[in-house]
């Protein structure tokens, strides 16, 4: 079964939700958050908020034990951008974009491996 919890428009850079989503890919619910609680980075908050509410999906609407739960996939994607401007020499403007993210978190149940 997977449980699914999704952020959109989230106001962190792709790049840097990126950084830190690299680091806690394909792990155990558990081990995810105990790396998010050490990571000293801008992206690691969103990162956290999506993986508790996925776990509280798993918890109360699928009624799975959170113990035997992993990251089954992590995708961040871009999101739309606000185009803003900041003044130049001579009354001209440069033009750049503030950023943002979608992420979506898929957690799945761990399987036993029979030996």
């Amino acid at each position: 079964m997977e449980i699914t919890a999704e952020a959109k428009a989230i106001k962190v850079s792709t790049r840097k939700v990126r950084l830190v989503a690299d680091s806690i890919r394909n792990k155990s619910v558990r081990d995810a958050l105990h790396v998010l609680a050490v990571t000293n980075k801008h992206g690691v908050y969103p990162i956290r908020k999506v993986l508790q509410s996925a776990v509280a999906n798993a918890k109360h609407n699928a009624k799975v034990a959170t113990d035997t739960l992993i990251i089954a996939k992590l995708e961040i994607g871009e999101g739309p951008f606000l185009k803003r401007y900041h003044a130049s020499t001579r009354g001209r403007t440069r033009p750049y974009k503030k950023r943002t993210s979608h992420i979506k978190v898929v957690l799945t149940e761990k399987k036993e491996e029979v030996k």
